[in-house]
């Protein structure tokens, strides 16, 4: 099957390959290649087809691989596979890569929730060292003072914003974003749907009536006309025998009839699909399950009403705020507006010793988009965490990123 690979994809990946293994006097090359984009647009996929074609073998680590109970584990694993491409350069006399898939996965930080481990820190750490010295890369508790071969990286990923900053900076990495234009899907569909006979106008078509689709889908898709067959086998054999008839029988597998792949087919099973991850999206049974969780282990709130922190009394002596944390009007309206703009809320709190570092942690709860539900943890977390700084923040969820950071209680009464 002869499958398509994008000019700009193989223009960008050959380009940084091979500049990695010229010898350009006063020319810094940037070590690390970051791949980035949307979620299923085939960016390993490509890269093996780029791989292939150039002749390149890779040494794979997955997003997986970057976390372990053991700390270091995983810093260690990249300098070792590090150390073996560069002695696979030297011994089969061509290119190698490292290539490292869903980077963001392993070592990025989506959220407040995310936790930020010593692993995650040591990778990081570790693929800076990497790119600022590439022909020295240690194995702890050992030194060979020999340099080694540079080894290009590559790493894909979805969101590099969730990634450390300093890793992602020009001179370290070079980023490239992969977004295939309708030539370039046109080419990747109608090498999937290669073998079944559909022509390129109705390849066209196909990809057009799906715009709005990833690569991912249109191979989910030629998988889904084969499900007619697969279940009409099953029913034949029987539930019970299916186990006997495919696995380890002297009959050998079964084998299937090409399946009916008109354009009306396909664009039929495509309806359906879209209408599963339709489903998908507007369930959202997670939220509803943790706002039933939180009602039922939110605090009921304080009935009486407080003195504002340091109101001046009429002996001219100020009052410290006591332990009651019935919320002001301004806070409530200041949740209200954030709500009104579709952002969701979430609140942190943090000691005093902490404060000083920046190291805020959440009260429990992330992502909540009910004003109710927002007043009643809110008044949680102020009597639980008395003692200590509060924050409201309000997150933008489509373009992951904090749109405000506001102080709603801080220790002692201080302002």
């Amino acid at each position: 099957m002869a499958y398509y690979i994008a000019p700009r994809f193989l223009d960008k990946l050959a380009v940084h390959i091979t500049k990695n293994f010229l010898n350009l006097p006063g020319v810094r090359v940037p070590l690390i290649l970051g791949i980035h984009g949307r979620k299923g647009e085939g960016k390993s996929f490509q890269c093996e087809l780029v791989f292939e074609k150039m002749g390149i073998e890779a040494t794979m680590i997955s997003g997986g691989e970057l976390e372990s109970p053991d700390a270091g584990d995983p810093a260690r694993l990249i300098r070792l596979r590090y150390r073996e491409t560069a002695e696979l350069i030297k011994v089969r006399g061509k290119m190698c890569v490292l290539m490292i898939n869903d980077l963001d996965a392993g070592a990025g930080r989506f959220d407040e929730g995310t936790q930020y481990t010593v692993n995650t820190q040591l990778v990081n750490a570790t693929l800076m060292n990497i790119a600022d010295n590439p022909t020295d890369v240690q194995l702890p508790g050992s030194y060979d003072a020999t340099p080694l071969r540079r080894v290009p990286i590559i790493v894909t990923g979805n969101d590099f914003s969730t990634l450390y900053a300093p890793l992602i900076r020009d001179g370290r990495m070079e980023k490239f974003y992969w977004e295939p234009n309708r030539d370039d899907k046109v080419g990747i569909v109608a090498g999937i749907f290669a073998p079944d006979g559909l022509s390129e106008r109705e390849i066209a078509q196909l990809v057009d009536t799906f715009a709005n689709q990833s690569i991912d889908f249109f191979s989910a898709l030629r998988s889904r006309i084969y499900d007619e067959q697969i279940r009409e086998f099953i029913y034949k054999v029987g539930f019970e025998r299916v186990s006997l008839r495919v696995v380890n029988s002297t009959e050998g597998l079964p084998k299937f009839k090409k399946p009916n792949f008109s354009l009306s087919h396909l664009i039929e099973s495509g309806h359906l699909m879209v209408a599963e991850q339709k489903r998908v999206e507007s369930s959202q049974l997670v939220d509803e399950y943790n706002r039933l969780n939180r009602g039922r282990n939110s605090q009921p709130a304080p009935s009486t009403v407080v003195t504002p922190i340091n109101q001046t009394l009429t002996n001219g002596f100020q009052q410290k705020q006591t332990a009651n944390t019935h919320l002001s009007l301004e806070t409530q309206e200041q949740i209200r507006q954030i709500l009104s703009q579709g952002h969701q809320i979430n609140f942190e709190h943090v000691d005093e010793r902490r404060f000083r570092t920046g190291s805020w942690q959440s009260c429990g709860t992330i992502h909540i988009d009910a004003e109710s539900d927002a007043i009643s943890i809110l008044e949680s977390c102020l009597t639980k965490y008395s003692g200590e700084y509060v924050r409201l923040v309000g997150i933008d969820q489509k373009a992951k990123r904090r749109v405000i950071e506001t102080i709603i209680q801080r220790p002692n009464g201080k302002n």
